[in-house]
């Protein structure tokens, strides 16, 4: 009889045992666990078929009609497996909801002498653990600061000093502006951000404090779950302030040298945002490969939009600290002292 696990019992010990996510390729590209393995038991195309046959002919129907596509298969799936973890031989399995595919995938495997558990409740099951996670008060606190501040490089020196930071930028592959995508992979779905995101969390102690950059609900396509954001819209904000000639600099080195064609595009995006008179001198001055003055053009636009959004929370719980420099370490070592006085 094979074993199954609980979300909990299943993530725990799939920090030493692969897992092999048995959906089919679609479902699996979408969004899948991170650090699943990919063995689908149907291709795209079989999966629609075996759906399409049970809905017009029965589950019977549909099982027969799956057994026929997966039977040439079954030493393939024996032999991806046992390749995953030659030593002890033991995996995960997991399909949708926790039914046929993954049972019958790890009945397959224990039968050649493999130790497979399953999901219970599949991939369904994990997905709700996922959201309900961040419903969970944890004690947060947010980095804010103007566009250029250096937030990614404080929250990394932060991170050195031994405190507990989730880069939300980082998960969601983009910087949060129109020009964020550039020199970034490309976004995942936000699903899989989710999943990502889900899985710093529940390795941060809860207990600790937890520091995460100031965000809009959505990065690039990406959006931040709403209890998360919930969380992070009443922490406590440490207000970086920091002049905006250093901030020009640090984006000058940060979005130049990799597409000049990419910081056009971004900045015909915003036009009627900047405006056509504040788009025509940025494009003139991309023109000229002059890009501080771009920055300089696009951050007035930037700075008010953040300030609107930092106006919009309790005033009582900002913090503004001035920092006259771009040194992340001296500034994180800064934010540590305020967050033990508080």
């Amino acid at each position: 009889m094979v074993h199954q696990l609980s979300v909990e019992e299943f993530l725990d010990k799939a920090q030493t045992v692969p897992v092999i996510d048995v959906r089919s390729p679609g479902e699996y590209d979408h969004a899948h666990i991170p650090g699943a393995i990919s063995i689908p038991l149907f291709d795209n195309d079989e999966r629609a078929q075996v759906g399409t046959k049970y809905k017009n002919a029965g589950k019977d129907a549909a099982v027969l009609l799956g057994l026929d596509l997966v039977g040439p298969k079954l030493a393939g799936f024996v032999k991806q497996s046992k390749k995953l973890n030659p030593q002890t031989k033991e995996v995960l399995v997991h399909c949708w909801r926790g039914g046929m595919r993954s049972g019958s995938f790890a009945w397959l495997l224990d039968t050649a002498g493999l130790t497979a558990s399953t999901l219970a409740g599949g991939y369904k099951a994990y997905r709700n653990d996922v959201l309900a996670a961040f419903t969970e008060p944890r004690p947060l606190l947010i980095l804010g600061g103007k566009t250029g501040s250096g937030k990614t490089e404080i929250l990394k020196a932060l991170a050195q000093e031994g405190e507990q930071i989730i880069d939300l930028e980082a998960l969601a592959h983009h910087k949060g502006s129109t020009y964020g995508a550039i020199g970034q992979a490309a976004q995942p779905a936000t699903e899989q951000f989710e999943n990502v995101l889900y899985e710093n969390w529940r390795q941060l102690n809860p207990n600790r404090r937890i520091w995460l950059e100031d965000e809009s609900r959505n990065i690039g396509s990406c959006f931040i779950p709403m209890a998360l954001w919930q969380q992070m819209r009443s922490a406590q904000v440490a207000f970086v302030d920091m002049p905006k000639e250093i901030r020009i600099c640090r984006l000058v080195s940060e979005y130049t040298g990799i597409d000049h064609g990419l910081l056009i595009a971004a900045t015909e995006r915003i036009r009627k945002r900047l405006g056509g008179k504040v788009t025509k001198e940025a494009l003139d001055a991309l023109a000229h490969h002059d890009y501080a003055t771009v920055a300089d053009l696009t951050l007035d636009y930037y700075d008010k939009a953040y300030l609107h959004g930092l106006s919009q929370r309790d005033s009582t719980m900002v913090h503004s600290l001035s920092v006259q420099a771009d040194n992340p370490v001296e500034t994180a070592k800064q934010l540590i002292n305020w967050a033990n006085s508080l």
